[in-house]
């Protein structure tokens, strides 16, 4: 369905909006993303919560599409990008270094990079990570910036351990494999306010970025666009700080042209 409608985007006149039409009339997206609350996550039900998910329904009904939620593996993105069982991704996904690989839309978000250790640990700067343990999520931000692929100021970590999934990195430092863990401010916000006063961040971000909307490099050039204006409007309209505040974010900090740019 992914590879018919790529082709049915592309040649079906994206640029124009098409009529309000009921949603089981819609052509269908596919957005692939993964377990990242509060941006994108499945509750009891099954049912689809989220940053992501509440600006991807208002976004692309707008635009005149249905979207289809399928949470996927992360490191195996690139391959169902690629193949087309996935449109596009829409899960937290920074553009920063990545501005070449995908045909983006956005930024409509920005991000920050933090640290999270135990209560009683001992470190309380950036500083005093080096020589630590840290564990982060493969394929992300935060791995790249330890593994020094990003150019950064960050100290020489005795290891950095690479998890598949958030609920395996929160393992890793409720059992004492490593002293802390790093990744996205919303991800550690939620592991701080449920862990009952175990855990804290560190006051230092390690990296802001932009977040976007990922499609096939050479693919969906007018539907990134439209998606872009699109968003644009929504944050002017006050829709996006509406849907962040609902979940608990500070908009000043995320939203563009808040206080953290």
């Amino acid at each position: 369905m992914a590879v018919l409608l790529a082709g049915s985007l592309m040649l079906g006149g994206c640029g124009v909006k098409k009529e309000k039409a009921a949603d089981n009339e819609l052509p269908e997206i596919v957005i692939g993303m993964d377990y990242f609350e509060p941006y994108s996550y499945q509750v009891s039900n099954g049912e689809y919560k989220g940053i992501d998910v509440e600006l991807a329904k208002e976004a692309f009904q707008r635009l005149g599409y249905q979207p289809k939620f399928e949470n996927i593996v992360w490191e195996d993105k690139d391959e169902l990008l690629a193949e087309g069982t996935i449109d596009c991704l829409w899960s937290c996904y920074s553009m920063n270094g990545r501005e070449d690989k995908y045909q983006w839309a956005g930024p409509y978000l920005y991000s920050r990079q933090m640290v999270a250790v135990r209560k009683e640990s001992e470190i309380n700067t950036i500083q005093d990570l080096e020589g630590k343990r840290i564990a982060v999520q493969a394929t992300t931000k935060a791995e790249d910036l330890f593994l020094h692929k990003i150019a950064s100021d960050l100290p020489q970590m005795e290891s950095v351990n690479c998890f598949s999934t958030t609920n395996e990195l929160y393992a890793a430092l409720r059992k004492d494999y490593v002293d802390a863990i790093a990744g996205h401010e919303a991800m550690l916000g939620s592991l701080v306010r449920d862990g009952e006063d175990a855990y804290r961040m560190l006051d230092e971000s390690i990296y802001t970025s932009e977040l976007g909307i990922a499609f096939k490099k050479g693919t969906h050039k007018e539907v990134a666009q439209e998606l872009t204006e699109t968003l644009e409007e929504m944050r002017n309209e006050g829709i996006t700080e509406e849907i962040v505040k609902k979940y608990g974010l500070d908009a000043d900090e995320i939203l563009p042209g808040g206080k953290s740019k």
